[in-house]
C-alpha cells in the first residue's frame, strides 16, 4: 500500500470531522457530538439557527437577543430532550411554534422572557416540565388556561406574576396561583360575555322570525280584506252563485 493509499482514510477522517464541526453546528455555538448537546449560550443571536444538528438531545440557546420562536422552528429534532431559551427577548409565540417537539421532551424553559400573552395552543401537547417564571404576563383566561394544562416546575409557579390583569389593576404585582387559590377566576368574565353574546344573538334571531311571523299574519289579513271587497263588488247573482259554491263546498 502506497502512502497515497494509506493517507486517504486518515483525509476523509479529517474531512468529515471538519464538516461537522463547521457545517452542522450553528455560527457561535459549541457543539459536543457524543452527547448531543448544543450550547449557543450568549451567543448574540437574534432568531434561532436554522442549522440546528438533527441528533441534538440537549439545546442551549439562553442569553441572547431572540424575539420571537417561529413556526416549526424544532420540528426536524426527534431526539431533543433539553430546551432552554431563557434570558431572551421572546415576545411571542408561533401558533406551531412548539407543534413538533419531540414527545421525549422533558425540559421546556421560557423564563426571564418578555411574554405577556400566551395559550395552552402555544405550547402544543408537550408533557415536559415547563418554566414561565419571570415574563410580564399579562393575566387571562389564556393564561389561567395554559398553567392549568403545562406540567409547571413546581417550584418556579408563584414567579408566574401578573404585571396586568384582564380584570383590572388590582392584580397587578400578584402571582396568578395565589389569585387562582383566593377564588380568582379570569375565565369567568369571558364565559359571561360569550353567555351574553349567545344571548344577543339568538333575540336577534327570534325578533327576525316574530317578525317575519307578523309580516305574513298582515299580508293575508290584507290579501283576505282584498277579497272580500272584491266579492262585495260583484253583481247579485254572481254573490249568490259564490254563496252557493261555499255552502256546497262546506257540506262537502
Amino acid at each position: 500500500m502506497t502512502s497515497r493509499q494509506r493517507a486517504l482514510p486518515l483525509l476523509l477522517l479529517l474531512l468529515t470531522l471538519c464538516g461537522q464541526g463547521s457545517l452542522l453546528c450553528p455560527a457561535g455555538c459549541h457543539c459536543a457530538w457524543d452527547s448531543g448537546t448544543v450550547s449557543c449560550t450568549n451567543a448574540g443571536l437574534q432568531e434561532i439557527p436554522a442549522s440546528i444538528p438533527r441528533d441534538t438531545v440537549t439545546l442551549h440557546l439562553d442569553g441572547n437577543q431572540i424575539s420571537t420562536v417561529r413556526d416549526g422552528a424544532f420540528k426536524n429534532l426527534p431526539r431533543l430532550r433539553e430546551l432552554d431559551l431563557s434570558r431572551n427577548r421572546i415576545e411571542s409565540l408561533s401558533p406551531g411554534a412548539f407543534r413538533h417537539l419531540s414527545p421525549e421532551l422533558k425540559l421546556l424553559d421560557l423564563s426571564d422572557n418578555q411574554l405577556q400573552l400566551a395559550s395552552k395552543e402555544d405550547l402544543g401537547p408537550t408533557r415536559a416540565k415547563t418554566r414561565l417564571h419571570h415574563n410580564p404576563w399579562h393575566c387571562s383566561c389564556a393564561l389561567q388556561e395554559l398553567i392549568e394544562t403545562v406540567n409547571l416546575e413546581p417550584e418556579t409557579v408563584s414567579g408566574i406574576v401578573c404585571e396586568s390583569s384582564a380584570q383590572g389593576p388590582q392584580h397587578a404585582g400578584q402571582p396568578l396561583v395565589k389569585l387562582l387559590d383566593e377564588g380568582v377566576n379570569f375565565c369567568s368574565l369571558q364565559r359571561k360575555t360569550t353567555d351574553v353574546a349567545m344571548l344577543v344573538t339568538m333575540l336577534g334571531w327570534f325578533s327576525m322570525v316574530i317578525a317575519y311571523v307578523v309580516y305574513y299574519v298582515r299580508q293575508n289579513q290584507a290579501e283576505a280584506r282584498r277579497h272580500l271587497e272584491y266579492l262585495k263588488s260583484l253583481p247579485s247573482p254572481l254573490k249568490e252563485a259564490s254563496v252557493e259554491a261555499d255552502t256546497l263546498s262546506t257540506g262537502l
